[in-house]
């Protein structure tokens, strides 16, 4: 009960905005998730790279805040990956970048 109590009371427990910002912000992570399953057509080039910059601007801000917001940090240190894993779908699919090739001998 004193772990719940200590949680409950600190500076990033669940009654201030360094808890629930991440929480929200774990939407970001979850849809970039479900966006891996669509054509690589279908993304936003210019949209993913803005949200690898905004991701890595908010884990500075994560990192430097005082009380440090590990919450927040692992958040977007996340939504970073997934991310870059769509910038290079849709670097691969604008043919920016090379793909592998399927050498098969019959």
């Amino acid at each position: 009960m004193a772990f719940f109590r200590a949680f409950w009371n600190s500076p990033v427990g669940p009654k201030t905005t360094h808890f629930w910002g991440p929480m929200a912000n774990w939407g970001f992570v979850i849809a970039g998730m479900m966006d891996s399953r669509k054509p690589a057509d279908a993304i936003s080039g210019n949209m993913t790279a803005v949200l690898c910059v905004y991701s890595l601007l908010c884990m500075r801000f994560a990192w430097m805040v005082h009380p440090r917001n590990h919450l927040l940090l692992a958040c977007h240190v996340s939504n970073e990956s997934v991310q870059l894993y769509q910038l290079s779908r849709w670097l691969k699919h604008q043919r920016y970048l090379p793909q592998k090739e399927d050498n098969v001998s019959y």
